[in-house]
């Protein structure tokens, strides 16, 4: 197997890996959301619903500080757990509990088609922080457009779901919200996954080591351009093209020389009266 397939076949396990771990995350990452929609269901109390969804998000953090898993991942799961908190408090509807999620939807939601018009389709961003690859692969026109078409499903997985939670959020149903809610990373993982297998089937065959971006191409043209005359050869460098010497003066027309009427710088003229009274 070559380097190149070696290392897509690196970056596909890669991939694949992580995303096995963020669907078994999910299982943590939900617990707060689980525990206050179970605890509202059951009580109908937003106070014990916040007291649980608050000790679930310390626990989750815990537990991922014990497993060594990355701190900034926790910190950020227990600070959104503590801005949902906040937002029910405050307001004094559980509705609000769910607030933060629909507007990260929201704003994937809208992103989305726009950073796939621009060339940054998400799933790429996403692959490339997971392989270490970072934006090397906007450089193949080909893996553009496979990731184009993945991120599509992602797109269409979060039009999913706020189609289903805006309706619930609006008229009121704290607890349907957040039966569904619980399914929200759930189907962001689904999602991921889906659209990396579309990604792999819309690339085919198709390898590459790193396509040269437009700019470099054209230096090197004009390079070739300015220092090789493909018909002629290398051109020349200037110290080494000798100066032309001086014209030699033609050589003196002698008056008995019959050839001179008839040398090419000389044409023939027809010959005047004298000249063919002489003759």
């Amino acid at each position: 197997m070559d380097p190149a397939a070696q290392e897509e076949a690196g970056g596909v396990d890669a991939v694949r890996t992580a995303v096995r771990s963020r669907l078994r995350g999910t299982v943590i990452d939900i617990a707060p959301v689980f525990g206050f929609t179970l605890t509202f269901a059951l009580t109908h109390r937003l106070g014990i619903a916040l007291t649980l969804a608050f000790t679930a998000g310390a626990g989750a953090f815990v537990h991922r500080l014990v497993r060594k898993e990355p701190v900034g991942r926790a910190l950020a799961i227990l600070g959104l757990v503590c801005v949902q908190g906040a937002l029910a408090a405050r307001t004094g509807q559980a509705t609000s509990f769910f607030l933060p999620h629909l507007v990260l939807h929201c704003a994937m939601a809208v992103a989305a088609p726009v950073l796939i018009l621009l060339g940054w389709p998400p799933l790429g961003v996403l692959v490339g922080l997971l392989t270490g690859e970072r934006t090397a692969w906007r450089r193949c026109a080909v893996r553009r457009r496979a990731f184009a078409r993945g991120s599509l499903v992602l797109f269409t997985g979060n039009v999913l779901m706020l189609t289903v939670q805006l309706p619930l959020f609006l008229s009121g149903q704290a607890v349907a919200l957040g039966s569904v809610d619980v399914f929200g990373p759930l189907v962001v993982a689904l999602g991921a996954l889906l659209g990396w297998r579309v990604y792999l089937r819309a690339l085919g065959g198709h390898r590459c080591d790193g396509d040269l971006p437009a700019d470099a191409d054209a230096g090197a043209d004009t390079d070739l351009s300015a220092d090789t005359d493909l018909s002629t050869g290398p051109a020349r460098p200037a110290d080494q093209v000798r100066p032309a010497g001086p014209a030699r003066p033609a050589d003196p027309v002698r008056p008995g020389d019959p050839t001179h009427l008839t040398h090419p710088k000389h044409p023939t003229h027809p010959a005047s009266p004298m000249e063919r009274t002489v003759r």
